[in-house]
Parts: structure tokens; sequence; C-alpha cells
């Protein structure tokens, strides 16, 4: 259950090319020492207001739990299970099952036992999801560090500082936000969030706690500040600790500070904070640094506990692009709604022609039009059943939409994500096997008798709905592998749950139209075929084609893990292979269980055959090394034609000399002193070989492309690990981490980083200096338009 909620997440959210990034969830860590070698790792999630966070335990076909692991070895051992704070049990509107969830704030422990006094580190990570009322966010990885020292005290009366008995905590997490009120004017508020128990400082000056102080490090001659840092009145209280009066903040502490810039020049303001922030029993100093763009672009913050390198590498991957402000983004274009509907309606006129829905057609017209005993309330009757069948499958859909996205990579992690491909694979060649016959894919045949007998029971208009919902199950063996397909054809697309609806409604209304027209005009079922054979041979051509539908979900797990599996040319074999076995099957020549005896060849038959025999032959030069086996009807099928069992000249499209690392490609666009094309790609990507094959192939964009630019191909999805030194954590702007494992990671976080983008192909024309040349832009199969931009480019690089 818990793969197919991941499926139904991914699949069915909302997706924004340039989405807002939400992070309602901090995470903060600390330890508590127990014993002399006995400690509580503690991980706290602050969670923003409106959203919740869901329990380690949850009931089956509910959210994805809260999961915690830490790096096994034998330096510790862990004692019992994780245990997590009190939380609420609710009624969840979102999974509509009693769910147990956090707001606000929740605590969870993990307790360990130190084998190795030198231990200094535990390393871990923390899996989870959020939900609000209307929306959840796919699920989320952080990455966690427990700071330990198992070294006995030296000063256990010292109050400040990382004593030996508390180990790291970090109470305070800071959120920042910068501003523009006017031409030369901006407002900075530092928010602290703080943990229960523990409160942060005023900046007043008393004897005893050191005060909360800010530091405005590069003001001088850029911006000078608008009068002293405000933050909330609170009233004077006797701290315990230091006996004597002091304001200080709980929860929450909001601080603002008002600039104006003296720099046209000036890019960011650079802070820092440091304070004081204590509980009944101790106190910890700590300070942090933040960086805010004038431009809003991102605020970086850096603090004592984070790894100096991942900060470094995290900045390398921000290109600091020069010139954007001169061109407009690319418009990614998307399918249009109507392209949309008219697919589903096309699936679902497909499984109208299967054995499980085609005769109920006649049956259950003739059911309305004679048991109404009134011509008109029988047509009423049918038309109200249609209706019901297309509202069912339309209100499938509705669900999804209060799932919601926020990782702008999530749509490359979905479409490559290899035990999803994988899944698919093994799915839809069992969808296969059963429309041969071998055996039948149904749902409970409790379910359908438990409806049937309401619709009898009930009568009227409601149980007319219950025969609807009735014919959505019983079909369903032949209608389940269509809308299998339909849903695994819409990973990686960016088109949303607004399109799904459009696909599904489209796919519902080819199901309903039937009843409907033929009880208005029942002579036409004299016209309708007989019900035989030829149904069971609709159901197995389809699963010839689910069987060549499985081998591209193989591939895309293939490419992006570089296996060598599937070849182009063997990919492209298979499919000669299973068209030949359809051909062989359409002339009688191979049989199933549930075929009859062939009297005679029907002109369905020939004609189906003959179409797929030109099929055939049209994929042949694909299997050869030739400049024939550029398949461009089926671009973006197979694997990219340098994905070959044959010597290629280079691992790039069409043989062009490309570079797949950055700094490589940068380094030879100076010694070569031509323009840069950034290519962010991917491995699975539809488009991204529609383009290469169909567009960079025109001579006149290939011979731009091969004399006059330097092409790097960034792939988002590739899924080889980059070497363990160049592995990272990257620092969000909200001073979360995500691990840069792979390649693609690395690509995929550079191009959201730099153009708010997370679409493939995307292409950037910049020179060496990471200046752009042109606007960007993304699928464009019209060569011509293509061609300009790219020659366009050039010239602004020879200006």
């Amino acid at each position: 259950m818990k793969n197919l909620f991941y499926l139904f997440v991914f699949l069915w959210s909302s997706f924004s090319l340039s989405a807002q990034i939400f992070e309602p969830v901090d995470w903060s860590t600390s330890v508590e020492k127990i014993s002399d070698n006995e400690y509580d790792l503690i991980s706290t999630a602050t969670i923003d207001s409106g959203w919740h966070l869901y329990s380690q335990n949850v009931p089956e076909g509910g959210p994805v739990a809260t999961t915690f692991s830490y790096e096994t070895n034998s330096d510790f051992e862990s004692i019992g299970k994780t245990t997590e704070s009190e939380g609420e049990e609710v009624d969840d509107p979102v999974f509509q099952m009693r769910i147990k969830y956090f707001s606000n704030k929740a605590e969870f422990r993990q307790r360990i036992k130190v084998l190795n006094s030198e231990l200094s580190l535990v390393k871990g990570e923390v899996e989870f999801m959020v939900c609000d009322d209307e929306k959840c966010l796919p699920p989320d990885v952080t990455v966690l560090e427990f700071a330990l020292n198992t070294e006995e005290s030296t000063d256990t009366n010292s109050i400040f500082g990382n004593d030996d008995n508390q180990g790291f905590l970090q109470p305070v997490t800071w959120d920042n936000t910068l501003t523009k009120i006017s031409e030369d004017e901006y407002e900075i508020q530092f928010t602290a969030t703080i943990d229960r128990g523990w409160h942060l400082y005023s900046q007043e000056e008393v004897e005893g706690p050191i005060p909360t102080e800010f530091i405005f490090a590069n003001s001088s001659g850029n911006y000078e500040l608008i009068g002293k840092t405000s933050e909330p009145e609170v009233d004077y209280v006797f701290d315990k600790i230091f006996e004597v009066d002091v304001k200080y903040f709980s929860d929450k502490a909001t601080f603002t500070q008002k600039i104006k810039t003296l720099n046209k020049d000036f890019e960011s303001v650079d802070v820092e904070v440091s304070y004081a922030v204590c509980n009944d029993e101790k106190c910890i100093m700590d300070d942090q640094t933040f960086k805010l763009s004038l431009d809003g672009k991102s605020i970086a913050t850096t603090n004592t506990n984070v790894n100096e390198e991942s900060l470094r590498k995290s900045d390398a991957l921000d290109l600091n692009i020069g010139g954007r402000d001169k061109y407009e983004q690319a418009d990614i274009k998307k399918k249009s709604n109507l392209t949309i509907f008219f697919l589903g309606f096309l699936g679902g006129f497909i499984a109208l022609l299967t054995p499980c829905v085609f005769p109920m057609i006649p049956l259950t017209v003739s059911f309305f039009t004679k048991s109404a005993g009134d011509n008109k309330k029988g047509i009423f009757n049918s038309v109200l059943y249609g209706f019901f069948i297309f509202l069912i499958y339309f209100l499938l859909s509705l669900p999804f939409h209060l799932l919601d996205s926020a990782d702008p990579e999530i749509l490359n992690n979905i479409s490559t994500n290899v035990t999803l491909n994988i899944i698919f694979f093994v799915i839809f060649i069992a969808f296969a096997f059963s429309f041969f016959g071998y055996y039948e894919l149904t749902l409970p045949a409790s379910w359908s008798n438990a409806l049937d007998s309401k619709a009898n029971s009930i009568g009227g208009i409601i149980g007319i709905f219950f025969m609807a919902i009735t014919l959505a199950i019983v079909s369903f063996s032949c209608t389940g592998p269509i809308l299998g397909t339909l849903l695994g054809s819409s990973l990686g697309t960016d088109s949303g749950a607004t399109q799904l609806s459009l696909g599904m409604s489209g796919f519902g209304l080819a199901l309903a139209l039937p009843f409907s027209l033929f009880a208005m005009f029942p002579k036409w079922l004299n016209s309708l075929p007989k019900s035989g054979g030829w149904l069971n041979t609709v159901k197995v051509v389809l699963g010839f084609l689910e069987l060549a539908l499985a081998l591209k979900f193989l591939s895309n797990a293939d490419l992006v893990e570089h296996w060598g599996l599937l070849k182009r040319e063997i990919f492209i074999g298979l499919w000669i292979i299973i068209g030949i076995g359809l051909i062989l099957y359409l002339f009688g020549k191979i049989k199933f269980p549930h075929d009859g005896p062939l009297q005679k060849l029907g002109k369905g038959r020939i004609t189906t055959a003959i179409l797929f025999i030109a099929f055939v032959i049209y994929l042949l030069p694909g299997v050869t090394n030739t400049k024939y086996a550029n398949l461009k009807l089926l671009s973006g099928f197979p694997p990219p034609m340098f994905y070959s069992i044959y010597e290629k000249q280079s691992e790039c499209p069409l043989d062009l000399n490309c570079y797949k690392d950055l700094d490589e490609g940068i380094a030879a666009a100076k010694a070569a002193n031509k323009p840069i094309m950034l290519d962010f790609t991917g491995w699975a990507c539809v488009n991204c070989r529609k383009m290469e094959e169909q567009v960079w192939s025109k001579s006149k964009i290939y011979n731009m492309l091969l004399d006059n630019y330097i092409i790097i191909s960034l792939y988002v999805d590739d899924r080889k690990e980059l070497p363990e030194e160049e592995q990272f954590d990257y620092i969000k702007p909200n001073g979360n981490k995500k691990r840069i494992k792979t390649i693609g990671d690395k690509w995929a976080t550079l191009q959201t980083i730099n153009f708010q983008n997370n679409s493939q192909p995307f292409y950037v024309l910049v020179n060496s200096d990471m200046e752009m040349l042109n606007h960007t832009t993304a699928y464009t199969p019209n060569a011509d338009e293509y061609f300009d931009w790219l020659k366009k480019g050039l010239e602004n690089f020879n200006k």
C-alpha cells in the first residue's frame, strides 16, 4: 500500500513549473546524556501553522509515516524504538481515517548505547510527510546530525557553552525575509522559533545574560541602518539563573530592521546574530550568519553547526547568471486541455470494444427502456445511467486535487525512479498476460455483488447510481489495464491534476455515451455487430501493445542506472519480435486460451495485420548502423541513438561534440571562444529525444550546433552516484539539508536554483562568464523557430 500511495501522490499531484517551494517543517537536533554511555538523540520538528506532521504509526492505506533511520556501525547500538511526543489523534479529512499527527511542534527520541568512547557524531535521516486541510506535500527526506561528547566533563558548574552533559543543542531556528518598501529602502525581518521550555534574551543589555545582538557586517558604503533593530514588546520577568529582572522571548520572536541602500551595485546584506538561549537549568551561546539577496532570489543561512564544505559546494551551484533581466524566460508549452481530453476519450472508446463492456450495451439499454414502462422515462434512466458512469470516473480524480507538490525536482524523481519503473514494467506484463487470457485481473466479487444488491433494493436514482458503480467494478478486468496505460503514460508530464481530471472525464464520457445514445435511438442497436470472437481478438491485440509498452518502463530504469540491458537496437528488436507475434496471431498462426476456431480471416484482421506489417518494416532500419536508423516517428520511445550496441563517435546526440560536466564544458568554451548551450535533459525524457532526433537533426541546426556552440548536456535523472568526496548536503535557504548523492541530484538542483524551472528539455544560451545570450527555451518542435533562437544567441555573443 505504501508503494501505491507514493505512486498516486506523485502521478496525480498538481505540478507548477515555477512552483512555490513549501518548507513547512524545520528540523533541529539535540543530544541528552542519560548515563555514562547512554544518550537520547532528540529530533525536534517545528511545524508551520495550519500544517501537520504524521506519526510514525499510521493505518494501512494512510499517509507516509514519519520514519527515522540511523547510520549503523560498531560504535553504538540502538536501545528500543524511536519514541514520539503525544500528538493528536483526529479524523483526518484528507485520508478519511483516524490518524495521529502533530501540530506546531513534535519531538522524537532514540536512545543509544555508545560502544566506542571516541564516537563524536551520529548521522541519520528522517523521511516524513506533511499536509494541511487542502493538500499534502510529497514525502521529503532531511539529513540529521547528532554531536556527542562522550568524555567526562571537567567543569560541571558551567552555565554557558557546550558542556559534556548537554551535548549539542540547537533550541532556536531562524527564518528571514527581506522586503522592498521603496526605491532604496528595505525591511528585514529575523524570526526566531524557540523550542518549548527555552527562552531567547532581549537586545537590552543587563548584568547577567548575553543580549541578542545583530551585526550588519557589510554596511560601510553600501547601506545605512534606519533606526535600531526593533523587537517584540514584553514585560520584565525574574530570571532564576541570573537572579535579575530581564526581558526574554518564548515560542517565537520577530526582530525588524530597516535599511537604506547607498550603492546601486550592492547586491546582498550580510548579518551576524549572536545570542544566548536558556531553559531553567542551562544556557547555550550561539551565533549565525545570514546572507540576504536584495533581489529576493535566495536567503542563505549558516551557523557554526553547518559543514563549511557543504556550504561551499552549495554556493557553487549558484552560477550567478548575468543579463537575466534582458530576456524573458521560456513559456513552457503544455498539451492543451482538449488534447488530454481526447486521449482519455480514445482510451474509453477502446475499452468499449472489450468483452467486459460491449455486450453490456444492448442488455442495459433494453433493461431501461422495457422496465420503465414509459419510453420517456426509459430514455431518462439511460441518460442518467450514462451520466453516473461519467461522474464516477471524474470523481476518481478529485481526491488527488488535495495532493500538491512542493519539491521542484519531483517530476524527474517520479519519471526516472527505478523502483517505480520496474513496478510498472511488472504490472504491464501482468496486464498483457491477462489480456491474452491466461488469467483474469478482477476486483473482489463481493464488491460488485454488494453494490448490485443495493441497486436492486433501493431503486430510483440512487439505484441507477449503484448500477453504474457495479459496471465500473465488473468491467475492471478490461478497463483497468487501459486506465493503467493512461496513468503510466502520464509519468514525467507537467499536466497537473486538472488535466488528468479531463483525461478521466474523457474516458468516462466515451463509456457513457453509447448507453444514452442507443436509448434515444433504439433502432441503432440493430446496426451493432454481434458479440463474438472479435471481442477477444481486440483484447489479445491490446495484450501485445501492453507488452510493448512494458519495455518502455524497463528501458527508463536501464537508462538512468546505465545497466546496458536495453540498448536502442535491442529495444527495437524486441518490438519487432512483438510485432511479428501480433501479425502471426492476426493471421491465425498463434492462438491463446480464449480463442475459438478461426473459420476465415475477416477484413478487420487483415487490415490490422497489414498495418502492423508496415510498422515492423518501418522498425527494421532501427537495428542497423546507418543514417536510416533515426526513426523520427518514434522519437522518445526507444533509447537515444548514442545508447547503442554499435561503436559511436561520441556519447552525445547525433554524434555531436558535447560535455556532460559543467566545468569541463566552460573550459572548452573559453578555449574555443564559443558560446555555450546548457542542455538540461534526461535519459527518460521523451521530448528531449524528439528535439534531438527531429529538430537537431535538421541540417542547418546540426551545423549551427556543431560549428558554433559548445553543448553541455546535464542529465537531471542520472542515478550514477558521485564519487564519495563530491557528495555533499545542499543547504536549503531555510537551513535544511538535501543530500546531493547522484549526478542527477546535482544538475536538477542547479537548474532549479538558477532558473526556477524543473522541466526538460530546457535550453539556456550563455557565454563562458555565465551571461545570458538569449531567453531560455524548452521543447520547440518548430525547427525554424529553434534555429532563429540559436542564431540570435550567436549574434549576441559576437557583439
